[in-house]
């Protein structure tokens, strides 16, 4: 299993303990609503990497999901989702219309050959637009750096408190590890990941070096994540 298939554990994690689940479902897809108008796409032949809410709003409309474990894989056919999943590695060229792959994905990385590989992999499989997720790594506030904003989740059972912590290597600045942490009476930890920052102007330059014609940084939207209270920047990569 990669580092992001089990951090999407911690994901469906918070979100399946949080009593407001159907609200963070309604948030998610009022930004996604609005992508969709901005470049007039249809949702269709969708891939999803790694666990995102917008899943559980799709009804009966079928796609594929990528980097996700076998039990998430389970929690999303139980909830009724029509999906397969897929290694992007395996899938035939330009074969999703929409490829969404949220939380820093491409942050999941230990070195720039490594974030590029990522990019170029999951352009090659994508036709029209590849929505994700950065921080501001340029402009990052000093107390952002080593931990996320912590955030407690109201479940039916338990609260519980998730935290990410981010350790940094002393010669190269972008690099780092992350845990997350689940606080309830007891402690859980997930990682560590090996993380890498990407800043945007590096981001549009491997994905313009994929065939994308343009790449976009939503000024009036910006992404909530499910374990933690930092936002990030939407990004939209279009072919």
């Amino acid at each position: 299993m990669t580092s992001f298939s089990e951090y999407s554990d911690v994901l469906i994690d918070g979100f399946t303990n949080n009593q407001r689940s159907a609200e963070v479902i309604n948030k998610k897809q009022t930004i996604l609503d609005e992508i969709l108008r901005h470049y007039s796409l249809t949702f269709s032949d969708v891939l999803f990497v790694g666990f995102n809410p917008w899943m559980l709003a799709m009804g009966q409309q079928p796609f594929k999901v990528a980097e996700i474990s076998e039990s998430a894989f389970s929690y999303l056919t139980a909830q009724g989702c029509v999906c397969e999943l897929v290694d992007v590695e395996t899938l035939q060229p330009k074969s999703a219309s929409i490829t969404i792959a949220t939380d820093e994905y491409f942050t999941f990385a230990d070195s720039d050959e490594d974030q590029r590989r990522l990019v170029d992999q999951l352009s090659a499989v994508t036709r029209d637009l590849i929505i994700t997720t950065l921080r501001d790594y340029k402009n990052q506030d000093f107390k952002d750096k080593e931990f996320s904003q912590p955030i407690m989740i109201t479940g039916s059972k338990d609260n519980k408190i998730y935290l990410e912590y981010y350790k940094y290597d002393f010669q190269d600045k972008n690099a780092s590890t992350s845990t997350s942490y689940v606080i309830t009476d007891q402690l859980s930890s997930y990682g560590p990941y090996a993380r890498r920052n990407m800043y945007f102007k590096q981001l549009a330059k491997f994905s313009i070096d994929a065939g994308a014609s343009t790449f976009y940084v939503h000024k009036n939207l910006m992404y909530k994540s499910i374990i933690k209270k930092n936002y990030e920047h939407i990004i939209t990569i279009k072919f």
